[in-house]
């Protein structure tokens, strides 16, 4: 996993987007938005997001900037696949 120290007010996901990383926030807050419907949420330290374009293969959903100085760790498609894809699969 790579981890990053995000200033606040940066975009760390853009909606519409086609990169393939999944990420975990490790400390700071970060808001959810969708064009259309506005702000949705804050995520807190020990949420994730971004798994619906990297498990879907669709563009970003969602737009999050961070609010606060945020570290976050990211995983590419690869490594999603193998360790944290089945974590999100349905076992019915």
């Amino acid at each position: 996993m790579l981890r990053e120290e995000i200033p606040p007010g940066k975009t760390i996901i853009a909606e519409g987007d086609n990169d393939r990383r999944f990420y975990a926030l490790l400390s700071g807050m970060a808001a959810v938005a969708q064009s259309s419907m506005g702000p949705r949420r804050l995520l807190r330290p020990g949420e994730t997001f971004g798994e619906v374009a990297v498990a879907m293969g669709i563009p970003r959903t969602a737009t999050i900037t961070s609010v606060t100085p945020c570290t976050v760790a990211s995983c590419d498609q690869q490594t999603f696949d193998e360790l944290l894809r089945p974590l999100f699969a349905d076992d019915d």
